[in-house]
């Protein structure tokens, strides 16, 4: 059994459709992430529906970085969704200037510091920006539960993540030819501190490159995480599966349980 710790059913090109065919394929847990107050309320009926339909899938709230400049108002009173597991994606983005540095700072803090007070995981998405996102971190705290999404650094930046506690969440990213550095921090990361995911609709693995990703890939993932540390594919299958459901708190095992929004570490 695999989990997509990280995806968009909501988006355009997925869908309930892509997580009850994956779950066919055995990717049966999913936690889809919202970007902005709209993505994240669509997250939220997502993972509903999903659950009603006999799916284990679970939500996110957060702004993305390049929505920063749209401002917190709406993150915080979404929050009380029982599907709700962590805040995010949130974080930096200097490589496309979507919205201002400052802004961005200013939003990542604050949603670091939302993470803290709900105790809830957080889910972090960094480009071109490892300082400032370490910076921030530093200054704020570091959640206990923390993931880095999408890793895309190499050994260094993921033994920075480690210190801090993170968990590192490798994507289609690994597959790819010139990714050297993702497959050597893929392979130095502990294995209780290593998630898969696809991030669908997006970044889908070497061989389906070009088309819609969909969570039924995030086995293709698994299995070069697993090639890249020379490990048998079932071990990453299973770290992964479970680390899921440490990193977000998940409740009891199947689709149909209730999620208490109660939470605890």
């Amino acid at each position: 059994m695999w989990a997509d710790s990280h995806c968009h059913v909501q988006y355009d090109g997925v869908g309930l459709d892509a997580v009850q065919a994956a779950a066919l394929a055995g990717v049966t847990r999913v936690v889809t992430i919202g970007t902005d107050v709209a993505h994240s309320v669509d997250a939220i009926a997502a993972a509903r529906a999903g659950r009603a339909a006999g799916l284990e899938m679970w939500a996110t709230v957060g702004l993305h970085p390049h929505s920063a400049a749209d401002g917190m108002d709406g993150i915080a009173s979404l929050l009380s969704a029982p599907e709700v597991v962590a805040i995010g994606e949130c974080g930096l983005d200097y490589y496309y200037a979507h919205s201002s540095p400052s802004d961005q700072l200013s939003v990542f803090a604050a949603q670091v510091s939302l993470a803290l007070s709900s105790d809830l995981a957080l889910v972090i998405h960094t480009r071109d920006a490892w300082d400032d996102t370490f910076a921030v971190l530093d200054s704020v705290g570091v959640p206990p539960r923390t993931i880095i999404h999408c890793f895309s650094g190499g050994p260094a930046e993921a033994a920075r993540c480690l210190e801090r506690g993170a968990y590192l969440s490798f994507s289609g990213i690994v597959t790819f030819r010139n990714a050297d550095e993702v497959r050597a921090a893929a392979a130095m990361c502990p294995l209780d501190r290593l998630l898969v995911e696809t991030d669908a609709p997006f970044l889908a693995p070497v061989p389906h490159r070009g088309k819609p990703n969909q969570p039924a890939w995030v086995a293709v993932v698994g299995a070069a995480v697993a090639a890249a540390r020379g490990v048998p594919v079932s071990e990453v299958e299973a770290a992964t599966w479970a680390n899921t459901a440490l990193v977000f708190g998940l409740g009891p095992r199947g689709a149909a349980a209730a999620v208490s929004p109660e939470r605890s570490a």
